[in-house]
């Protein structure tokens, strides 16, 4: 056999055995590293949420209206300004907002169940972002932020508007 053929055996062979092993050393790591011992809720409870003020919680209110309005003649827009409404009202009543992720999972110890329709309407925020959701997606997007809207206006300790 030639040199080039050797090499041409040998240098794969040797790829692929270099590929089982580091797979099975990040496996192995991944399984014993430390785990993280908390989920969502003690997240949750290393920040601490507070109510609003009567005052703050009526700004609010006229903020989502002017939103409401706005979904007639520019429905994309309001999508996204009821998004962004909604991560600065987590915000004031004390959730961490840096990113989505984190938003969905520190929302699910208290509003668990607005949770799945916040993905959902984010998830259409999105689409409207480059004007690919339908009216439908649009009106159901803000039916969603208004429920989560509700439940963090209200805080739990008072009925919504």
């Amino acid at each position: 056999m030639s040199t080039g053929t050797i090499l041409a055996l040998v240098v794969p062979a040797a790829v692929l055995v270099v590929l089982i092993v580091s797979s099975f050393a990040l496996d192995r790591r991944l399984r014993h590293r430390p785990r993280e011992p908390f989920g969502p809720e003690k997240r949750h409870d290393s920040h601490e949420t507070h109510p609003l003020p009567d005052h703050v919680r009526d700004r609010y209110v006229r903020e989502w209206q002017g939103v409401q309005k706005q979904f007639v003649d520019r429905p994309e827009a309001a999508v996204h300004d009821a998004d962004r409404l909604v991560t600065v009202l987590m915000r004031e009543r004390g959730y961490p907002t840096e990113d989505f992720e984190h938003r969905g999972g520190d929302l699910s110890a208290e509003h668990g169940h607005a949770l799945e329709r916040y993905q959902e309407a984010h998830e259409i925020d999105l689409l409207a972002a480059t004007h690919r959701a339908t009216p439908e997606q649009l009106r159901g997007a803000m039916v969603h932020y208004r429920a989560l809207f509700d439940a963090l206006l209200s805080g739990g300790d008072q009925a919504g508007p």
